[in-house]
């Protein structure tokens, strides 16, 4: 069992430390000495240095006593989005909210604290024990930016889990690619009220090319979005570069370079409509595409040894645990890349990336609950 109060008490804690995207050095020092407290072996990477943050991924070795099971590997991550400064979390109950000032933060210190509950009460209960590998990672909300850093020739795990998403006693076994994209379109500036016609609006060329995508939800594994528009100087100018940026995820590789296709297609397309003669010389309005594939897909397949070590620890906890995709990427996905197989276990966070997020302890206990329990049984060499 748990300890429900002091895992309360935990992510509490852990809230109030500052730790927004590329400054997690306070909340990495105070992981950093609980582990250590834990009899862990801790490192430092230097992916703060890569990435700009006040901190690089704190990498754990937990030494258990059955060397003869392969160690696993817990990873979440300790960076928060933006309002994460002077978090005053408010318990209501079972429930805490945020003040209503900054988000919460149980993305992701609901993991945090879970996974640091279980590793506890797996050290004070003297339970049969593999080595544990801990990842606690930077800049996830960046683009899994840490994740990315991670050398996974460090580790000697092969599966694991990442405590990451929102619904509780779910394990995320699929998420899409993603790509990321910048289109930055050229026009010719002009005097907007004396010469208009001697100019090539690149917002207009943009404006064009967007109204002609499919986006939103595009299928049931495939969405795209434009998201951030910058361009013009003045009401009085016509704007002669505007930058968009945008991207599309798909579980599906073929369908996501076919979407990355179309949205390029249809910039191209756009500029090809529009240019203008001046003095007798053709000036075309052009598009530069920058397309970056953000991160891999998450598979994990439903007969993976990491699934049905969660799934049969979920039934000797008297429950099931459904595989279900997710539409977001993780440090899953990453991982999965780099060759593991790591699947993401939800915690209970809610209404996350907002002022309203909020989360039910007892969605939270049942995780740290659930984790506890495939660490048990991992490390009795069940499920390999």
């Amino acid at each position: 069992m748990i300890n429900q109060q002091r895992l309360r008490d935990y992510f509490l804690e852990l809230v109030k430390i500052d730790s927004e995207s590329r400054h997690e050095r306070q909340v990495a020092l105070k992981l950093w000495a609980d582990l250590e407290a834990l009899g862990a072996t801790v490192v430092e990477d230097d992916a703060g240095s890569k990435i700009g943050s006040d901190s690089g991924n704190l990498i754990a070795v937990l030494k258990g006593n059955r060397p003869d099971v392969p160690p696993l590997l817990l990873s979440a991550h300790m960076d928060t989005v933006v309002p994460g400064k002077s978090i005053k979390p408010v318990v209501e109950g079972d429930i805490v909210r945020t003040d209503g000032a900054t988000i919460l933060g149980g993305d992701d210190k609901s993991g945090v604290a879970a996974l640091m509950e279980a590793v506890r009460c797996a050290r004070e209960q003297g339970l049969p024990l593999s080595d544990l590998e801990v990842v606690f990672t930077i800049c996830e909300e960046k683009g899994l930016l840490g994740a990315k850093e991670v050398d996974v020739s460090r580790l000697r795990s092969r599966y694991g889990l990442v405590l990451d998403s929102d619904q509780p006693g779910v394990l995320f076994t699929r998420a899409p690619a993603a790509d990321h994209m910048e289109f930055r379109v050229y026009g010719l500036e002009a005097h907007a009220g004396v010469a208009p016609e001697r100019g090539l609006s690149a917002i207009k060329v943009a404006a064009e090319a967007i109204a002609q995508m499919r986006l939103g939800r595009i299928d049931f594994e495939t969405t795209a979005n434009i998201g951030v528009i910058n361009g013009g100087a003045a009401t009085n100018i016509i704007p002669n570069q505007v930058v968009v940026h945008g991207e599309a995820r798909s579980r599906s590789l073929e369908k996501l370079e076919a979407q990355t296709r179309h949205m390029v297609g249809r910039f191209e397309e756009a500029a090809a409509r529009h240019s203008v003669t001046l003095d007798g010389k053709t000036v075309q309005a052009r598009v530069e595409p920058k397309i970056i594939r953000a991160y891999d897909a998450m598979n994990v397949p439903d007969d993976a040894p990491i699934v049905r070590l969660v799934q049969e620890a979920a039934a000797a906890l008297g429950g099931t645990v459904p595989l279900k995709a997710m539409g977001g990427g993780c440090d899953a996905n990453v991982f999965n890349g780099k060759g593991l197989s790591v699947a993401n276990l939800g915690t209970g966070m809610r209404d996350i990336h907002t002022t309203s997020e909020w989360l039910d302890f007892r969605d939270l206990e049942q995780t740290a609950e659930l984790l506890l329990e495939v660490v048990r049984r991992h490390s009795t060499g069940k499920a390999l």
